[in-house]
């Protein structure tokens, strides 16, 4: 009975140094939740007043405490605040990790350092998050240029300037036919940065309850400056005694460009002009056309959203992280990889985007660190060695006894 005793105590002190040493192998690991040994003991079944017959291991308990954040510099690495695993594909089934040292892999998908699929949402044509989990895939290849359709042009324009009278023809040559004169950019389909010189005109008018109101002409240039065609009349803008944009926009300006790119019909949206005793100038512009542009980088936000970025200026979303939870992360089955498998004691994920629901935030360009302890796993290295030292000791005690008795 003695050598039965010790031996589980030998078995136990066994596997508390093997816990102890993986423990201390995963220090560096990133992500790593530590796990300690929980041993219970055991007694004779039906019997009273008898000492125990030793121990047996109860279960592998893991520590789920957030590690340190360490900054790594790395755009595509991402470490959780809070509760959550990334959701990711390993060979096809769907696991667990806490690991965020991502990478692209050579088909532009965002994979674990082990290879396996992180999977996310893909964005919906209006802009939000898709209710599908797949993998994310981002483009590294170039961006294709895109014409500009619209163009919203706001501009302070000067009551004060000169009035032209109605017999003047303009003239985008001489200065004294126009009052003021700014140019746009205008891609073509493909990608040149066309030009469109605009002039602004005030008329004669003989109405004294508004104010004049101003004709813009419109020039259209290739990337190198040479003029199409001659000048435009684009529209009309009429103002109120407030100065306020009443009239005249939207407008049209149809291009042929003769480059061999594609016509354009351009929509010139001047909302937001006004008229008054001011300087003239343009107040803002926007424009739904770009160049091509290659691939610059991909960087993860706190709410899970991927955004790449091109050479152009161009932003786009590759899609949005999820994070799932459990109803007990300590039933989660921990395998190789840094990864964790599902179990019916931990119950199915539940997956929601970081930031919502139970899931915590991102820190992008930061990874999790281990919370072993490393000083802390050194104390009981040498416990559980003083124990199996000292189990040792009591079997070969028992060995010695059992060869006296077979002496005699």
């Amino acid at each position: 009975m003695t050598l039965q005793t010790a031996l589980s105590g030998l078995l136990g002190a066994q596997t508390g140094l093997n816990t102890v040493s993986n423990d201390l192998a995963n220090a560096s690991s990133t992500a790593f939740k530590s796990q300690t040994a929980l041993f219970e003991d055991l007694y004779p079944a039906d019997a009273t007043d008898v000492p125990g017959i030793g121990t047996a291991t109860g279960q592998i308990s893991s520590d789920f405490t957030q590690g340190d954040l360490v900054s790594t510099g790395n755009p595509l690495d991402a470490a959780i605040q809070g509760n959550g695993y990334f959701v990711v594909s390993n060979n096809g089934t769907q696991q667990y990790t806490r690991d965020g040292a991502f990478q692209l892999n050579s088909d532009g998908a965002l994979v674990t350092a082990n290879g396996a699929k992180v999977l996310g949402y893909a964005e919906t044509s209006s802009g939000g998050v898709g209710s599908t989990l797949g993998p994310i895939t981002i483009n590294t290849g170039a961006v294709p240029a895109n014409a500009t359709t619209a163009l919203g042009l706001t501009l302070d324009l000067n009551s004060g300037d000169a009035v032209i009278p109605t017999a003047t023809t303009f003239d985008a040559a001489e200065s004294s036919t126009y009052d003021e004169s700014t140019s746009v950019v205008a891609y073509d389909s493909l990608g040149n940065a066309n030009r469109v010189q605009l002039y602004f005109v005030q008329n004669a008018t003989t109405s004294t309850t508004t104010p004049p109101p101003w004709t813009v002409y419109a020039q259209p240039q290739l990337a190198d400056g040479t003029d199409i065609g001659t000048p435009i009349s684009l529209t009309t803008l009429n103002f109120s005694t407030s100065g306020a944009l009443t009239s005249g926009s939207p407008a049209t300006l149809d291009v042929s460009w003769g480059n061999g790119a594609a016509g354009s019909a351009i929509k010139f949206n001047f909302t937001g002009t006004t008229l008054g005793a001011q300087n003239f100038a343009v107040a803002g512009i926007t424009n739904d056309g770009y160049a091509p542009g290659s691939y610059s980088g991909t960087t993860i936000a706190a709410n899970g959203a991927i955004q790449s970025t091109y050479s152009n200026g161009q932003v786009v979303s590759a899609g949005t992280l999820g994070l799932a939870n459990f109803l007990n992360q300590e039933g989660l089955t921990p395998i190789s990889g840094n990864l964790f498998a599902a179990s019916e004691t931990s119950g199915t994920a539940v997956v929601n985007t970081p930031g919502s629901g139970l899931a915590g935030t991102l820190s992008g360009g930061n990874l999790e660190q281990s919370n072993a302890s490393t000083s802390a796993l050194l104390v009981q290295l040498i416990q559980y060695q003083q124990a199996y030292q000292a189990n040792t000791s009591v079997v070969q005690t028992e060995q010695q006894d059992s060869q006296r008795l077979v002496q005699i």
